[in-house]
Order: C-alpha cells, then sequence, then structure tokens
C-alpha cells in the first residue's frame, strides 16, 4: 500500500468515525443544555460557589460571569507555578519566572495551551494536574457556554436573558467532558499511553551524558488535550511523544477527538433552534473547508520536488515514520482550524506551501470546525456577515433564523472579525520592526517571518501550536504572546455576548417568499466565499511576505 493510499483510507475511517458520533454526540449536549434538572454533585458545587444555577441572566451578567471566572483562574494558576518550588510532587523543579507563568496562565485560561517551556524539564505533577489539567476541562466548557448562549439568542425572542453562565460552565464539564475524556483515557492507556505519578528516571547513556524521563498523568492529560480543543503537550515534542500517542491508531483517534465536539456542536445548534436542517448548513460549510485544506495539505507535502523527497514519497524531514505523511498532513490541518494546536509533527518542517496552510487555517478565526464552542460561535457571526452581504445583493433587509441583521447586530459581527487580525498583524509587525524579538528567529528571510507570524497567529486565535525555530522564551514574546491570547480570547466573547443579547430581545420575523433559505446549497456556497475572501483580503500581504514567498521560491 502506498503512503497515498494509506493517507486517503484513514481520512474515509477518520469521516466514518465522526459521522457515527455527530447525532447521538449533537442531541446529547442539545439535551444537557436545555433541561431544567441539576445533577446531585452539580448542586454541591452551586452550594460551594455560592450560585444559583435557577437565575437567568442578561449578556452583561453572563459576560461578567466568564470574565470574573477566568481572572480567578488565571491568577490561581499564575500562583501555582509561582509556588511550585515549595510544592510537593514538584519532581524537584523550581518555581516558575514571572514572565513565562504569565504566559502560561494567560495560554491555558484562554483555551490557548502555548508552551514556551519543556513540559517535562519545566512542571511538576502538581501544577500539571491541579493546574494545567483542570484549565484544560473548564477553559473549553466556557467556550461552549458562549456559544450556547450565540444559540439561545438565536432560539429565543423577546428576552434578553440567555441562561445561566454557572449553570452552562458546571453542566458542560461534569456532564460532556469529564465522561468523555475518562472513556478517552482509558482507550490512550489501553493502546500505550502512560499514567503514573513516577519521578524522574535515568534510562541509559546518550552521546556521553544519562538521558532522563519522568513520568506523569500522561494519558488522562493527552485526552482532555484533544476532546476540549486544548493542545498543551505532557512532553515538549507535544503528540509526536510516544508516551503521549504511541500508535498510527493513537494518532488517528486523537485527531478525532479534537474534531468531534467541534462538529457535533452543529447538530446540537440545529436542535435547539428548532431546525436541524440549518445545523446540517453550518456542518456543509466547515466540512467543505476543513476537507479542502486536507487535500491541498496532502499534495503539499506529498509533492516529489526533488530527489529526496522523491526517494522518501514525501516531505517526512520533522514527521514521525510512524504517522506518515498523510496522517501528519491530516493532524496538522485539524489541529489548526480547531483551537487545539496539538502537534504530532514540526510544521515549520513542512513545505513552504504546508506551512502557509497552517497559518492560513488559523487566520480563518478557527472555524472549520474550531475550537470547542468558539469554532461554532466565529462560524455563526460568520453566517451574520454572509447574510448581510447577500441582503445587500438582492436590496432587502438581511435576516437570519427569523431574527433581522440590522445595524447594531452587523456592527457587533464586524467588530468580532476585525479584532484578532489587528492582533495578529500589530504584533507581528512590532515584532519585526523592534530590535531585540528578531534575535529570537532560528531563520532568517521568509522562513524567519513566518516564525512570527505564525506564533502571534497562533496566540490571537487561541490556537496555542508552535512553528518551531522561534525561541519564544523571551520576556517580549511570553508579555506580548500572553498579552495576544488574553485580548483574542474575551475581546471577541464581548461581542458574540452582545449579539446574542440584541438577537434574543427581537421578535420573529415570519418567513416570506423573499427570505434567503440558509440551509440550501446556495447559502454554504456563499459562506465559504465569504470567509475565503475576508480572510484573504485581511492576511494576503502578510503570507505573501512569508510562506508564499518561500514556497514559490523553492
Amino acid at each position: 500500500m502506498g503512503p497515498e493510499l494509506a493517507g486517503v483510507l484513514q481520512l474515509l475511517a477518520l469521516i466514518g468515525a465522526l459521522a457515527l458520533a455527530y447525532i447521538p454526540l449533537g442531541n446529547y449536549m442539545a439535551r444537557v443544555y436545555s433541561s431544567d434538572k441539576h445533577w446531585r454533585v452539580e448542586k454541591w458545587i452551586y452550594k460551594g460557589i455560592g450560585a444559583n444555577p435557577d437565575t437567568e441572566m442578561r449578556w452583561p451578567a453572563y459576560l461578567r460571569g466568564v470574565l470574573a471566572f477566568s481572572a480567578v483562574s488565571v491568577v490561581f494558576l499564575y500562583l501555582l507555578q509561582r509556588l511550585q518550588g515549595i510544592l510537593p510532587g514538584s519532581l524537584n523543579f523550581s518555581s516558575v519566572n514571572p514572565a513565562q507563568s504569565f504566559n502560561t496562565a494567560a495560554s491555558f485560561v484562554t483555551n490557548t495551551n502555548w508552551q514556551s517551556y519543556y513540559g517535562e524539564q519545566t512542571m511538576g505533577h502538581v501544577v500539571q494536574t491541579a493546574g494545567l489539567a483542570v484549565q484544560n476541562f473548564v477553559s473549553a466548557a466556557v467556550g461552549i457556554a458562549v456559544a450556547v448562549a450565540l444559540v439561545r439568542g438565536f432560539a429565543r425572542s423577546r428576552t434578553g436573558e440567555l441562561g445561566n453562565f454557572w449553570a452552562d460552565l458546571v453542566r458542560g464539564t461534569i456532564r460532556i467532558l469529564v465522561p468523555g475524556a475518562a472513556i478517552a483515557a482509558l482507550v490512550l492507556v489501553a493502546c500505550g499511553a502512560i499514567q503514573n505519578f513516577s519521578g524522574i528516571h535515568e534510562v541509559g547513556q546518550f552521546m556521553g551524558g544519562s538521558q532522563q524521563w519522568n513520568g506523569g498523568a500522561v494519558a488522562s492529560q493527552e485526552a482532555i488535550k484533544e476532546f476540549g480543543t486544548n493542545g498543551g503537550g505532557y512532553f515538549n515534542a507535544n503528540s509526536a511523544h510516544p508516551f503521549e500517542n504511541p500508535t498510527p491508531f493513537t494518532n488517528l483517534f486523537e485527531i478525532f477527538l479534537l474534531l468531534v465536539i467541534p462538529f457535533a456542536l452543529t447538530r446540537t445548534f440545529g436542535v435547539m433552534v428548532g431546525s436541524v436542517k440549518q445545523g446540517y448548513a453550518i456542518l456543509a460549510t466547515m466540512g467543505t473547508i476543513w476537507l479542502g485544506f486536507v487535500a491541498l495539505m496532502m499534495w503539499t507535502e506529498f509533492a516529489h520536488h526533488g530527489p529526496a523527497l522523491q526517494l522518501a514519497g514525501g516531505a517526512y524531514e520533522g514527521k514521525e515514520v510512524r504517522f506518515g505523511v498523510g496522517s501528519s498532513s491530516i493532524f496538522a490541518v485539524s489541529t489548526t482550524l480547531t483551537s487545539t494546536g496539538a502537534v504530532d509533527s514540526f510544521h515549520s518542517s513542512f513545505t513552504g506551501l504546508g506551512g502557509g496552510i497552517t497559518i492560513l487555517s488559523m487566520q480563518l478565526g478557527e472555524i472549520a470546525p474550531g475550537g470547542t464552542g468558539s469554532g461554532l460561535y466565529g462560524m455563526l457571526v460568520m453566517a451574520v456577515i454572509a447574510v448581510f452581504i447577500a441582503g445587500l445583493m438582492v436590496g432587502r433587509t438581511p435576516e437570519y433564523l427569523g431574527k433581522k441583521i440590522g445595524t447594531r447586530e452587523i456592527k457587533l459581527a464586524a467588530c468580532y472579525i476585525l479584532i484578532t487580525p489587528a492582533l495578529v498583524l500589530i504584533f507581528t509587525a512590532a515584532s519585526m520592526a523592534l530590535p531585540t524579538p528578531p534575535h529570537s528567529m532560528l531563520n532568517s528571510g521568509a522562513h524567519g517571518f513566518s516564525e512570527v507570524l505564525y506564533a502571534f497567529s497562533s496566540a490571537a486565535n487561541n490556537n496555542g501550536s508552535a512553528f518551531a525555530g522561534l525561541n519564544a522564551n523571551t520576556d517580549w514574546y511570553n508579555t506580548m504572546t500572553g498579552l495576544a491570547m488574553i485580548l483574542g480570547r474575551f475581546l471577541p466573547m464581548v461581542f458574540v455576548l452582545a449579539l446574542a443579547g440584541s438577537l434574543a430581545e427581537q421578535k420573529p420575523v415570519p418567513e416570506t417568499a423573499g427570505t434567503l433559505r440558509t440551509e440550501k446549497p446556495l447559502f454554504t456556497g456563499l459562506l465559504v466565499g465569504a470567509i475565503l475572501i475576508i480572510t484573504g483580503l485581511t492576511y494576503f500581504p502578510a503570507l505573501a511576505l512569508g510562506p508564499l514567498a518561500e514556497g514559490l521560491a523553492s
């Protein structure tokens, strides 16, 4: 079997598994967020935090809950790292320095999971499990909660109430993420991923020095890392490390985990708004972009330019031989089109155009299918933009799901799509213009620029993957990427929740013969086109200086 055929067969198997999980998981999540019943353990949590889960919130109160919880999480995780040197189970690692503690706290709380450190050499068991792993659960639950609030904005009318943030947060964690991650962790352990709390072991001599490995609760963190589209690895090699991802099966299973909730949330959306066809339209948009990018990536990585690549059967440098080019291409596209950021290969080692695809995948806003929650609300905002464009073309007031898209709604949607590109381009420009930050680049020229562009595209879009080759563990990059993560996570949420509140207050508009049918393939095509055009116009000059220049020169 050739490597190309193997890659295609793995892709088909992945699509089949996602299709089998789509309806049951999507329906289950809709029931979770529509139920008026509380589990006993949830009642204990509500009592402990002093929250009334039955109190409905308008969008400002919902937003205050999101920001307050996230701010407390940042402070807690920061202090946990600063105190690591005196904590038990620290593996004798010292406390993390202030800049890196801030960067890591911002990273894991914002569901970015960017790492400017070597995981196995920096974080002990307590920080890994009580800090980073906990944030993997709750940051993902925050994203789903905000998406559900926007869905309620479309589903409800003549009210500004969007549900209760604390109830949505707890239910998402207890009913969806914890059981799903537990099952996934058992699968990973059965397939060879490690799960323990052992210390550091010397495993032999290597090139004149001792080689050491430390254990850890790796399988459990790997499971929620993918299932919650987080991405932070226990080891520096991330999902290329055999302790995290030991076999080709676990590699495909991890791709399935990072895609299943974002895709299934489109079913949840359709059920909650009362039209599963609307969910299928959003699913078709996400699936079209994802499949298109996977096909492009496989083509660029299998293209045999030069005798070395021709003999190897593809661009193997920087990829694990146990996964191959095909599976690595699927993983790279899936992790950058979601907000996962996990890697099973070095993206810097991809071909020039292949590296460009990973950057563009993040710059789309990670909406195909995107992160847990963030992908759905990002795609719905783009749907609002597409409906507005269609309304301009035919000369009528745009409507989406029975709600008018007026001046207020389109301003909020426009602010949403502008904030992240502004962060990426401003921080990248500053890093290239100032005298010190360019010293962190391993490469010069177009590839070096791509390293910096990738870093801020990853941070501002809350992806967390790294291009490799950039030394991001400096005061400048720790501080700037930390700010990019926080602003890129919470400023868009402000606009999403304000949009949800505005939609929920509206009176439904009856459907007429002139209403744009947003469940039809025509709208799906319009939405795909709008996403690609808006992104292309925004980022093309920067891409032309980096990956496009490198790809055309090779």
